[in-house]
């Protein structure tokens, strides 16, 4: 009995458990309406709506314990926010048999792009305080939006606030489990749930037999394509790379693929790496140990196995949580996260202002030409590092030449020298 509990504690630490929980009830509460109001634009039924959330559901959940017992790394995955905001404006007129369609072509194109191994190379190029700094700028709204609901809330976030400090200084470990049941107690005492409407019954998943019409392959599809990758890919590798983890990328999107492609009929629209809720179960609240911390994301994976199975029961249970629960919870889940973020992104002196740009530009949350500012705040901060070093080095390199003339020739060792005098000089 002693060894199986053992082995319980192992599989199961709380503090894994925990972000696993809190990745999940923040990934589907911060966009869950998004999701719906891009399924009711292409016309679903309410069982097509639970489809949509039975299969995106099983597919996170697959993606996200799968991949992490695979490469025994914190791979977190999640549907496309972005991609759902842009089916929302984009599905009008579209009939759901097209819908699956351009869900096909984007996860195809995904599979592509793992592949051939394109996109991970093109990550490994980013400097580390590049993509720190880019994911700074994504956690910075969970930072500000815990005292922005604390305004609103007071009675609410600031006791969430106040026992995570607490536990931070004496039970560091309990921080943020101690501060969600805080919330729990108080806003259920205040009576801010909402817990009408409740109908208990397992998902059941619909097909859908996909058309294909290249008007709407080449203006959902193709779009749809290029959101998921640049506002959602791009700073999920980020997050993994920024913790430290050198987890090979093409797999990663391979298999998100070819899930997504697998249960596109039945209203999977979008599957990627995440960056919010991956930061939850990339640090150190996840697990004390950097090695363990893929339990996190194994455990997230099984929780969004369960909103798959019980999509009604779930997404019911997610919307009736007051929003300054979720948002005060998820900024004091990732301080920790943003902190270390910031450290890394500010580290290297000659990479500072770079860093701050691609900072400042991300966390403006501007969106151009329909991608948003996770692409726009990488680029600005890539071209930020272009110019400014490459006009930095032109000094240095003078005066190594005017050293070298003020030394002369008559300074340096005559005769012939050795293999080891010329690789010591090396």
């Amino acid at each position: 009995m002693t060894r199986l509990a053992q082995r319980i504690r192992s599989a199961a630490p709380a503090d894994a458990v925990t972000a696993g929980f809190l990745a999940v009830l923040i990934g589907i509460t911060s966009s869950v309406a998004i999701v719906v109001t891009a399924a009711e634009a292409a016309g679903a039924t309410p069982a097509q709506l639970t489809s949509w959330m039975f299969a995106l559901g099983i597919g996170m959940g697959v993606t996200c314990a799968g991949l992490s017992l695979r490469h025994r790394a914190p791979v977190v995955t999640a549907w496309s926010t972005p991609g759902a905001a842009l089916l929302a404006t984009g599905l009008h007129g579209v009939s759901m048999a097209e819908a699956t369609g351009a869900f096909l072509l984007s996860a195809v194109l995904v599979i592509v792009s793992g592949a051939t191994g394109w996109f991970e190379r093109v990550m490994d190029r980013i400097p580390v305080p590049l993509a720190s700094a880019l994911l700074a700028g994504v956690l910075v709204q969970f930072g500000t939006g815990l005292f922005t609901k604390m305004q609103h809330d007071f009675a609410v976030v600031f006791p969430m606030f106040a026992v995570y400090l607490a536990c931070k200084r004496w039970l560091p470990r309990y921080a943020v489990i101690g501060a969600l049941a805080t919330g729990v107690v108080v806003s259920a005492f205040r009576g801010s749930w909402h817990l009408q409407g409740l109908h208990v019954a397992l998902a059941e998943p619909v097909f859908v037999r996909p058309e294909f019409s290249w008007q709407v392959l080449i203006g959902v599809g193709l779009p749809l394509f290029v959101v998921t990758m640049a506002s959602q890919n791009l700073p999920g590798v980020a997050v993994l790379r920024g913790a430290g983890y050198r987890t090979p990328v093409s797999p990663l999107l391979t298999w998100t693929g070819i899930v997504n492609a697998v249960l596109a009929p039945f209203g999977c629209f979008g599957l990627n790496l995440a960056a919010i809720t991956a930061a939850i179960c990339t640090g150190e609240e996840a697990h004390r140990d950097p090695r363990r911390r893929y339990l996190a994301s194994v455990w997230a994976g099984l929780f969004y196995i369960t909103v798959g199975l019980f999509g009604g029961v779930v997404g019911w249970l997610l919307t009736a949580m007051p929003a300054s629960l979720v948002m005060g919870i998820a900024g004091l889940g990732l301080l920790g996260t943003i902190g270390g973020s910031l450290t890394a992104a500010l580290a290297d002196a000659r990479m500072r202002e770079a860093a701050v740009v691609t900072f400042l530009a991300t966390a403006s949350g501007m969106t151009l030409a329909g991608i948003g500012s996770t692409f726009w705040g990488l680029l600005a901060g890539v071209l930020a590092t272009v110019v400014l070093n490459g006009r930095r080095r032109e000094p240095a390199a003078a005066r190594e030449r005017e050293a070298g003339e003020e030394t002369g020739p008559a300074e340096r060792p005559a005769g012939p020298v050795s293999a080891a005098e010329e690789k010591a000089a090396r």
